[in-house]
This record gives structure tokens, sequence and C-alpha cells, in this order.
């Protein structure tokens, strides 16, 4: 398929109902509101073999094609200027902390954009710096890890996460559920820092999203003996 021809499907695959439900998560025009599901099922097997395309929908600056280019693109071929253009174009933080952030975190710059961006003076790119730390996490051996950053960042997070921008509380906590899930020798350390941190409060807008209590969802991993297993991939 061309630009034309998958710009025409997402067109057709959009609806006003999905499109309200993006708007009220913090979806700005244009967009059609195509589910995530309808991308998968219909387009990201026409689009991924080509990276020229991919990276031209994502500079439609259309949400839904913007939100296809990071399911389709091959991450080991992105530049660190092309991902740093990328999070710049982000206008909402489906965009910012999935779609690139899962993007940058298959990339070979997943470490070093993750701590440039986490010191960003701009939500979405400090909160998408963030969630490529954690996805870091998920998809990397521990021996690859550096713990003691990893620790440092923790700690950053019980004594600042209540005073941080809104949607970087909201991928802090995250970061604390990354770390306790995915990387076993500070599962306890998060664990506690969990129970300091508490219930953090995050404008969600006009939807039912809440966000978790950290402590309770390590723990339900702990149920399912879970603690540690690693993904293939971070990219969904």
């Amino acid at each position: 398929m061309n630009y034309e021809e998958v710009m025409t499907k997402l067109k057709e695959l959009g609806s006003e109902q999905t499109k309200k439900i993006f708007k009220r998560h913090g979806a700005v025009e244009p967009l059609y509101g195509v589910k995530v599901g309808d991308l998968k099922k219909h387009l990201v097997k026409k689009v991924k073999k080509d990276q020229e395309l991919a990276l031209k929908l994502y500079d439609s600056g259309n949400s839904d094609a913007m939100y296809l280019a990071g399911l389709s693109v091959d991450p080991k071929q992105m530049t660190k200027e092309q991902l740093e253009q990328w999070i710049k174009q982000a206008s909402w933080y489906m965009l910012s902390e999935y779609t690139v952030a899962q993007v940058a975190t298959e990339s070979p710059y997943a470490l070093e954009l993750a701590r440039e961006w986490m010191s960003s003076e701009r939500e979405l790119i400090t909160s998408a710096g963030w969630s490529v730390y954690s996805n870091y996490l998920s998809i990397t051996s521990d021996e690859q890890i550096d713990g003691e950053e990893v620790k440092k960042l923790l700690e950053k997070v019980e004594h600042s996460i209540h005073q941080e921008k809104n949607r970087v509380r909201y991928v802090m906590n995250g970061f604390v559920i990354s770390v306790g899930a995915y990387y076993p020798p500070l599962t306890e350390e998060a664990k506690r820092i969990a129970e300091v941190i508490g219930k953090v409060k995050v404008n969600m807008g006009e939807t039912a999203c809440k966000v978790p209590l950290a402590k309770d969802y390590i723990e339900k991993i702990e149920s399912r003996e879970a603690i540690g297993k690693k993904r293939k991939t971070c990219i969904c």
C-alpha cells in the first residue's frame, strides 16, 4: 500500500465514537478515531516492511497514522535525530508515552534518550523518558541493567512524584511497578517505595481511567509468580 491508500483506509476504519473517546483522553485533530485493534488487524502487516512509508505516516500529523507508524516502523533503523523529531511532534500521551517511547526503547538509543528526556521541561517529553526506561526494564536482561541507576531513579520517584507534572506522576508510578515486576534485585525496594508514595493523584480528564496502586499491582504479579518475567517486545 502507498501513503494515500493507507490514509484512505484509516478514514474508512475511523468512527466518531472512537474519535470522541480519544479526544477525552487528550487527542487532538487531525484524527479519524481508529481502534488500535483495527490498526493491527487491517494495516500493520501491510505497512511493516516499508520503513519510508511508516516514517511518512508519522510525519502526517494524523494521530491514527502516527500510532500506526509506531506499530510498523523498524526501531533498529531509527536514528536518534528521527526519534528526537518524533517526540517533538507527539501531541498527546498515547503518542509520547506509548508510540514514541516504545520505538525508542527498541532502538539503539534507549537509555541515552531516556536520560535526556527525563530531564526535559516539557511534560510529554519527560513522561516519555520515564516510559522508555520502564519499557527498557521489561525487555532487558538483569545483567545488562545498571542497578545503581535504577535505585537512584526510584529514590527520585520517592521524593518528588507528588510534586511532578500530571502525566509525569502517572508514568513515575508506572516506573515503580516496572522495577518491581521486571527487575527482581529491586522488587522489595520498589514495594517499599510504592508503600511510601501511596495513592498517586493524576487528572485523567473526562475518563473512567484510574491510576493503579503500585504496591497492589506488584503484589498481584508476585501472586502469579511472574516477577522477573521479561517481554519479547514492548511495542503494542
